[in-house]
């Protein structure tokens, strides 16, 4: 455990957002130190750390940070704890961008300090040496490091080269991930990248009466009519939104908190009770019924996307997608969790065969797919017995759609996958090295 939390401690992720009404939320790893580092002073120096970050991001409890944290001790060995894993599980399971680390080195009367903050692409540190000073003295170095690294730097993304194409309202693919990246494709194959107008990490994406639908971080809420042209629309609330589906005239999204908000048409929302405080990330319509799902195994269930119920999933493991199709939910989660519901309110555990964390699952001709991490892959045609198909990657896999005789998936750097049976799968170049999260297909 020791060794693990020093590489957590060394192995650094962050994506600074600025410019924007809502301060971004951080992580702040525990100060790390070799040497000549006193408990006492490594703690002033972490509380310096907080409050000058407080300036600039909303930081993540230090409770919640564990919670994570040990979950992803449980997942791996130490050997797999590397950079693109570990840090890659904490920031995807708390869907939190950004990470600090100070390092504090010490020898005698004279230490360094050295601050880090990194990005996706790259990893931005600032360093300062103080011979002979005291705690309160390095207080002040602290937070000139703060100013040099965070106070001063805005970044921005590269300006985009767009194709021209014909769009269509109907038989399009919309993929949507990190840093508002909009993808689009008529044939899963072949993509082109759109002007999103926001920097905002996209999480959600669906179709319904002729509109697209995407959520995201900070309340995010864009929506288009042929998957070129994009607008934002007024959420009402901060939080961050993680999925969104649209059944019965209604478009319903949920996210951080319990958060739960309806639209008749994308653009006017209106906040509902859900009656609970965990976080939702999945939601779907079927066989007239809404069911979201979320942390700790919570299952909630609506019939007019109002009033919400909750549902005993007879589990406390993290539920993250879900889906109808043949009569039947199905929703996936941590340590390869599945269950089925015929009604959305009595649950059943499935055996997925696997341990690793699925993210997202969809329903299409008369098979359910799942993905999720380590290039997982799962397909069954009643929900109940699963087989592992061969993805030929071993990145995280979290967003899947079916749609013209096609699932997608799509994940980690711009990861594309299409299959026309859900067993043979074929890579395409999504043009994009930004991490994808959702995609779905207007029918």
């Amino acid at each position: 455990m020791k060794h693990l939390l020093i590489i957590l401690s060394i192995l650094l992720l962050s994506s600074p957002l600025f410019g924007q009404s809502e301060r971004p939320e951080t992580i702040i790893i525990p100060v790390s130190s070799m040497g000549d580092v006193s408990e006492v002073r490594k703690q002033i120096l972490q509380n310096t750390l907080t409050n000058e970050l407080k300036k600039h991001f909303r930081i993540v409890p230090q409770e919640k940070y564990e919670q994570v944290l040990e979950q992803v001790f449980e997942e791996l060995e130490y050997e797999e704890c590397s950079e693109d894993t570990c840090i890659m599980m904490v920031q995807e399971m708390l869907q939190v961008e950004n990470v600090f680390n100070l390092q504090v080195l010490g020898e005698n009367k004279d230490t360094q300090l050295n601050l880090t903050w990194r990005t996706l692409d790259e990893k931005k540190n600032e360093t300062d040496v103080c011979l002979g000073c005291g705690t309160f003295q390095l207080n002040d170095k602290v937070k000139g490091l703060v100013e040099k690294l965070v106070g001063k730097k805005v970044f921005t993304d590269e300006p985009v080269v767009q194709k021209i194409e014909k769009d269509k309202t109907k038989g399009l693919f919309v993929s949507v991930g990190w840093s508002g990246t909009i993808l689009t494709s008529s044939d899963g194959t072949s993509w082109t990248q759109r002007n999103s107008g926001t920097s905002e990490y996209l999480y959600g994406v669906t179709y319904g009466n002729g509109l697209f639908v995407t959520v995201g971080w900070s309340g995010t809420i864009l929506t288009s009519s042929d998957g070129n042209s994009w607008n934002e629309r007024t959420s009402g609330t901060s939080v961050y939104l993680r999925g969104v589906t649209y059944g019965n005239g209604l478009f319903v999204t949920v996210g951080d908190e319990g958060t739960i908000l309806t639209s008749p048409d994308g653009i006017s929302w209106t906040k509902r009770t859900s009656g609970t405080s965990e976080y939702l990330d999945g939601v779907t319509y079927g066989n007239g019924l809404f069911v979201t799902v979320g942390w700790s195994g919570t299952i909630l269930t609506s019939s007019d996307g109002t009033s919400w119920t909750q549902r005993n999933s007879g589990t406390s493991e993290y539920l993250y997608g879900v889906t109808y199709g043949n009569g039947l939910f199905v929703t996936v989660g941590d340590y390869g969790t599945i269950l089925t519901s015929t009604d959305g309110n009595l649950w059943s555990q499935s055996n997925s065969g696997t341990s690793e964390l699925l993210f997202e699952v969809t329903y299409g001709n008369g098979l359910f797919v799942t993905v999720g991490w380590s290039g997982t892959i799962l397909t069954s045609t009643d929900g109940i017995y699963w087989t592992k198909r061969t993805s030929g990657i071993s990145k995280y896999l979290e967003g899947i759609t079916y749609g013209n005789g096609l699932f997608v998936t799509v994940g980690w750097k711009g990861t594309i996958f299409t299959s026309s049976d859900g067993n043979s799968w074929s890579q395409s170049n999504s043009g994009t090295i930004k991490y994808l999260r959702g995609v779905t297909y207007s029918q």
